[in-house]
């Protein structure tokens, strides 16, 4: 830290208790009174360096009072900085640091300690401290204007409060790499002209470290909150860029807002503690007028801050319920950048009063309306504008599929919660686009899960929440679990063993395609080989293709075994249906087709019914499935 020494005479000042003594050996003749502390001094060297003292001394002779007191309650920097103008007076030795300068120009001014009452008086001094000194460093200038919080008035006044956040900009929005500042007073080690650190005056031969753009970030987060607004802004009007800012503010939100740090390791969030000029923590009140600041200083801009950072800004936002408008604001910043979140991020608590979720559905609701709303106005895909062949690989939908993979897990986490209601869930999942998902398959866990957790939903409800998702967007391995799954209605059942047999008969039909064509090229490969046999060029293609051949029909094998199996269930299916429908005297076929929404050609299903007609029927799907449509018969006899 830089000081300057002023005069040359030993310390003569004695204090006793609330009182200072001048020991020079001559007594008192007056007592100057600030605050509770008393100095017994002399008139002379207070009137010849003070215009206010020079009145006031007067004014009490006048007077004719016997003990000349005279009080000063409205000295800035109180009883302590009168101490060490009253050493200045008296021409005793003090030095002028950062930290007590502002006190000793504001108070030199109070008093009007100007060049008329003395030559290279209190003002002169301290003015050639602050333009020389102080602000041509980085830490002085910013600890000075910490110490402008307490004489803020006078401060402003005579503009020191100004020149240092001035100061302070000019070095922040300046390249560091470029001048000797801050490095040299934040890395320590001296340089040498030639760049090396040195050690002792001697070259190490060692190369600084670059300094980042944000070294001052966590020095400015020792200013009070209006200070530092002042400061942003002038950063800002210097044109220092947006994400310099903003990482900022989020190093300063993290020490002055003690909630965003609930989820970090002891080890971090320790060196993140309130800052030093406001000692304990900040009050509710200081928090969310520090919220609304953030919201007016932070532009609605994508990737300003991480998404970890605002989804805690929100979180605290709610618990101490700040403007409406705060709080929406966040959330359409949160919802720029969603495809950026996790699911943990998205699990808020609800903090209303009425408690009707665990989980603040309704704002994780109003965040994806945004997010879709900035997709389609940045161009993002349409159901219209793509094929189903392009719909995983096109750039522009991976962020869109990307959300719709968190919502998807964000459903799942939330479906256990009773108080949950459909209304609410199904809304949540249809506000994703269906072109934002390539398959079903988290859409089918998530409904699952809230069916296994809602036991006592109705027979419509469930069929009504199962219609969110596509049965031809589920893969192999989700349709053999629905097969199997008796949360699931009926309808869904018969509808997922449909689209699966369909999709192996589609993928079958390709093997027999690419087999047609290996066959094809086959006999030219083999043409070509005996041409150029005894020339060694074609046998390693060759043999590619039986390899590839081989593994063609050994998977064809497997799926007509699984279309044979598939085929054989629906057969049996049928048979049953019939049975019952034969039971009420109507056409069963025409209207369970009528009731499962769908219509199935015999030909999908006989395709190979006499193949299988004699085999054994059934397999651990078609029995549950049987019991199941047992008691639809027993329920629809008691009904008639």
């Amino acid at each position: 830290m830089a000081c300057m020494k002023l005069g040359s005479k030993t310390d003569a000042f004695q204090r006793q208790g609330q009182a200072w003594f001048c020991t020079t050996g001559l007594p008192s003749d007056i007592v100057v009174e600030v605050g509770e502390m008393s100095f017994h001094l002399h008139k002379f060297p207070l009137l010849s360096r003070s215009g206010v003292m020079e009145k006031l001394i007067a004014k009490a002779s006048e007077d004719g009072d016997e003990g000349c007191v005279i009080n000063l309650p409205d000295i800035p920097g109180g009883a302590k900085t009168f101490e060490l103008v009253a050493k200045f007076c008296y021409g005793v030795k003090l030095e002028l640091t950062s930290s007590n300068v502002v006190y000793l120009r504001c108070a030199a001014e109070h008093l009007e300690m100007k060049e008329e009452y003395g030559e290279g008086n209190l003002i002169t001094q301290t003015e050639t401290f602050l333009n020389q000194v102080v602000l041509r460093s980085w830490k002085d200038s910013l600890k000075a204007l910490q110490t402008c919080d307490d004489v803020l008035p006078y401060a402003e006044e005579l503009n020191i409060t100004k020149r240092c956040i001035e100061s302070l900009a000019t070095k922040a929005c300046t390249d560091p790499n470029l001048f000797g500042w801050p490095v040299m007073e934040h890395s320590g080690p001296m340089q040498s002209p030639g760049g090396s650190v040195l050690w002792n005056g001697i070259s190490t031969g060692a190369k600084p470290k670059n300094a980042s753009s944000d070294w001052w970030y966590d020095d400015v987060c020792t200013l009070s909150l209006p200070l530092y607004k002042r400061l942003i802004s002038v950063m800002e009007a210097r044109g220092i860029k947006q994400d310099i800012i903003a990482g900022s503010l989020t190093c300063y939100a993290k020490r002055y807002l003690p909630g965003l740090n609930r989820r970090q390791g002891a080890s971090e969030s320790s060196n993140r503690l309130a800052p030093v000029a406001m000692g304990a923590p900040p009050s509710e009140e200081d928090q969310k007028l520090f919220l609304e600041e953030i919201d007016r200083l932070l532009p609605i801009q994508k990737g300003l801050m991480p998404t970890k950072i605002l989804f805690g800004l929100l979180r605290t936002s709610m618990i101490l319920r700040v403007s409406q408008s705060c709080i929406s604001n966040l959330e359409k910043r949160i919802g720029m950048q969603l495809d950026q979140a996790t699911v943990e991020d998205l699990l808020m608590p609800n903090f209303s009063y009425s408690m009707e979720t665990l989980y603040n559905v309704d704002c994780v609701q109003r965040i994806l309306e945004h997010f879709l709303e900035m997709d389609q106005v940045s161009g993002g895909a349409s159901p219209c504008a793509i094929d189903d062949g392009q719909l995983i690989g096109s750039p522009s939908l991976t962020p869109v599929t990307m959300v719709a993979k968190l919502i998807d897990g964000y459903l799942a986490e939330v479906a256990p919660d009773v108080n949950l209601k459909p209304p609410k869930f199904q809304a949540l999942a249809a506000a994703v686009p269906d072109y934002a998902r390539p398959l079903d398959d988290g859409l089918y866990r998530a409904i699952d899960i809230y069916l296994k957790s809602h036991p006592w939903l109705a027979e419509s409800e469930r069929e009504q929440l199962c219609r969110l998702m596509d049965c031809q967007k589920l893969s192999l391995e989700a349709c053999t679990h629905a097969a199997q799954n008796e949360r699931l209605p009926l309808r869904i059942v018969v509808q997922v063993l449909f689209f699966e047999q369909l999709q192996l008969r589609t993928s079958i039909a390709g093997c027999f395609l690419v087999s047609d064509n290996l066959d094809g090229s086959r006999q030219l490969r083999s043409g070509i080989a005996a041409s150029n046999e005894g020339g060694g060029g074609g046998g390693g293609g060759w043999a590619t293709a039986v390899r590839e051949n081989q593994v063609l029909k050994v998977g064809m094998d497997h799926m007509r075994l699984r279309v044979s199996e598939l085929e054989k269930e629906c057969t049996n299916m049928r048979q049953e249906i019939e049975k019952l429908g034969r039971v009420k005297g109507s056409s069963a076929w025409g209207s369970v087709s009528k009731k499962f929404g769908f219509k199935l050609k015999s030909q999908m299903c006989s395709a190979q019914a006499e193949s299988v007609s004699n085999q054994n029927t059934g397999n651990g799907k078609v029995e549950k499935l049987k019991e199941r449509h047992g008691k639809n018969k027993k329920n629809s006899s008691h009904i008639e």
